[in-house]
């Protein structure tokens, strides 16, 4: 028998099953039992990024680069890596290892067994008791599998059904994953099907002792489950082991890479991770450069609204740019420009023709918005002050953000957080930015959005200033999204900041001190 790692199955409360506990210890001893236990695999989205907080600021120090060209269109598919291997292998610690050495956000770990199929009322009395070969490639969704593959490799919001494994069925709620720069897709039969194979852009097969793989199945049965030792026997004799020969280990030879020993094999884990990681630079893009130079000296589109400058919008403009105005002035001020535009926004929603009775019994012939919902989504923080106008003139209206921040380093913006209500898609969407320059950080706004599943021509984007460079570049990518806002500046210094302007939005409104590199994008990347 080989040498055995740490057990990754170890009790977490075996239920009436102690003494098939028991005995699993002296068959097979712990070593390194400090250990947490490892829970059952579940398909997951890491995507909470470190934190550096100062008195004033919290700046997240990592996020995800634009995974789209100036065009809006994503350029490079998400890397996938397949991890195959036999039960309870260690293919998900292995995932777990690579994961945390790679130490880059927005990294999806999708687990097969999250796709085993819907079982029949007959099947479902063969699984009570222990008669269904859940270790055979029928019993897994491999279409639902492929097309769920397909659209996170194409950077688009996903829906995963979750597995109940002590009824055999699938719950009713699903988990949402979304913003993969790496997939990492782990289960026994990752390697049966040829058209999940085209998907996979590394094939990684984790090689276990058959001894070890068993005694790890019977520690997570018996106590996640809360099966006896009888029934874990009878299943994995009648159907894993002979499933593993027939079906898993055949497909060892089509893997890039075989790791021995599993977690133990540090070695070849270290190897993966530079391969991905070189795999990473690779699709590295650089967007805002490319705005800075793109779709200049032309006429503003035809998408574009901006509100009508009566003295009073004039009047009001003249206030919050003005340097010497006060914190007091300038937020009360630019509530009353943000009420104006979410109004004259909302004036070209869709509406159709409708007829209402009045007090007095006489007809009246009037409209009434024609779609389903309206919802409002911020791109933090300057975004969120437009928050309380939309919800003053729209009752019960839904509210979702987008944390978007500017990497010192690249100078590239960054997704950090969004948390969107749900069914988003079929809703107009009201994006909300207080000051857009090159528009960097909108146009990830709306891929995120589209990615979502939200019609292109259904998204509004408002901001209260504008910069001609970051109309163009909006409008160029997303043709049909309609472009809403109070002023448009003509220029856009080396900074990155509009001219004449109106400063950093965010500091002014909070009562925070910008920092000496800032742009009028990053009043929505930084918070």
């Amino acid at each position: 028998m080989a040498a055995a790692p740490v057990p990754e199955g170890a009790p977490v409360e075996p239920h009436d099953s102690s003494s098939s506990a028991e005995s699993l210890d002296r068959l097979y001893p712990a070593v390194g039992s400090s250990k947490p236990p490892r829970k059952r695999t579940t398909s997951q989205c890491k995507s909470e990024p470190p934190l550096l907080r100062t008195s004033k600021r919290t700046i997240y120090t990592a996020g995800r680069p634009p995974w789209y060209n100036e065009h809006g269109t994503q350029s490079k598919e998400a890397f996938v890596i397949g991890l195959g291997g036999g039960s309870a292998s260690g293919k998900t610690t292995v995932a777990t290892m690579i994961i945390e050495a790679l130490d880059v956000p927005w990294v999806v770990l999708l687990s097969m067994d999250s796709f085993y199929k819907v079982l029949t009322k007959q099947q479902q009395e063969q699984a009570a008791s222990n008669d269904f070969n859940f270790d055979h490639p029928d019993a897994f969704d491999f279409d639902l599998i492929i097309a769920t593959l397909k659209k996170l490799k194409q950077g688009k919001s996903v829906k995963i059904p979750i597995y109940d494994f002590t009824t055999h069925s699938r719950k009713k709620e699903w988990k949402t994953l979304y913003g993969a720069n790496v997939i990492i897709f782990e289960g026994i039969m990752a390697f049966a099907d040829k058209e999940l194979l085209k998907l996979l852009d590394l094939k990684i097969f984790v090689d276990t002792d058959s001894d070890i793989r068993l005694v790890r199945r019977l520690r997570r049965d018996i106590s996640e489950r809360g099966r006896d030792i009888e029934g874990v026997i009878k299943q994995y004799n009648k159907f894993v082991k002979p499933a593993f020969d027939q079906y898993i280990q055949p497909t060892m030879r089509l893997a890039d890479i075989v790791v021995p020993r599993g977690s133990g094999n540090t070695v070849a884990i270290d190897l993966i991770v530079q391969h991905v990681h070189s795999q990473l630079e690779e699709r590295e893009l650089s967007v805002r450069a490319a705005l800075a130079s793109a779709h200049q000296c032309h006429p503003l589109p035809q998408t574009l609204s901006v509100l009508k400058s009566t003295p009073q919008v004039r009047g009001m403009h003249t206030i919050i740019r003005n340097k010497e105005t006060s914190r007091d002035e300038f937020i009360f001020y630019s509530k009353r420009l943000m009420r104006l535009l979410i109004e004259h926004a909302l004036s070209l929603l869709p509406f159709q023709s409708c007829t209402v009775q009045t007090p007095q019994g006489h007809d009246y012939e009037g409209r009434t918005y024609s779609g389903k919902q309206i919802t409002g989504v911020s791109i933090l923080r300057a975004g969120e002050t437009m928050e309380p106008a939309l919800r003053a003139v729209c009752k019960d209206v839904r509210i979702g953000t987008i944390l978007i921040q500017t990497n010192c380093n690249t100078g590239e913006p960054e997704l950090h957080y969004l948390r969107l209500p749900k069914d988003i898609s079929e809703d107009h969407v009201i994006l909300m930015d207080c000051t857009v320059s090159t528009g960097a950080a909108a146009m990830m706004a709306v891929r995120v959005l589209l990615d979502h599943d939200v019609p292109e021509d259904k998204i509004f984007l408002l901001s209260l200033l504008m910069a001609e460079m970051g109309v163009h570049s909006v409008a160029y990518a997303f043709p049909r999204v309609k472009i809403i806002t109070t002023a448009v500046d003509k220029k856009v210094n080396d900074l990155f900041r509009i001219i004449p302007g109106i400063g950093n939005f965010g500091d002014r409104y909070f009562g925070t001190d910008a920092p000496p590199d800032w742009s009028d994008d990053e009043d929505a990347l930084s918070t």
